[in-house]
């Protein structure tokens, strides 16, 4: 397991958004987390992958946005921020195996159309009964 030191991310504490009546507009309960990929100490490979990954939170500059507002207090809310950032970056360090294209073996494909001549079988024998006199 890989863990982030706390000073390669920088937390800021900023209003949440929605519902919460006056208290929303005097606490900052919400809190911003940046975390710099290129200045960070993770190894090239997991930070190539984290770069190259579709995720929007990553800026032009590389660098990681996780904004976190989901609970009441602002400490609830580092928590969450710094597991999120944790998740990602665990998920960037797990390498996914190569897929490789198989083809059926000639036995199979010949047992699938030998079912499927079963079944047209089947079916053609479900035809009118034509009687002759």
């Amino acid at each position: 397991m890989l863990i982030v030191p706390a000073n390669e991310y920088t937390l800021t504490a900023i209003r949440a958004q929605g519902a919460g009546g006056q208290n929303v507009n005097k606490v900052s309960s919400a809190i911003h987390l940046r975390f710099d990929i290129h200045a960070s100490s993770l190894s090239d490979a997991v930070k190539h992958r984290l770069l190259n990954s579709k995720d929007q939170r990553i800026t032009a500059e590389g660098v990681l946005v996780i904004k976190a507002q989901q609970y009441r207090t602002q400490e609830a809310n580092k928590k969450d921020a710094i597991a999120r950032l944790q998740a990602i970056v665990e998920a960037a360090c797990h390498v996914h195996a190569t897929r490789y294209a198989t083809r059926p073996t000639r036995a199979s494909q010949k047992r699938r159309v030998a079912g499927k001549l079963q079944r047209g079988e089947i079916k053609r024998g479900r035809g009118k009964v034509v009687e002759d006199h």
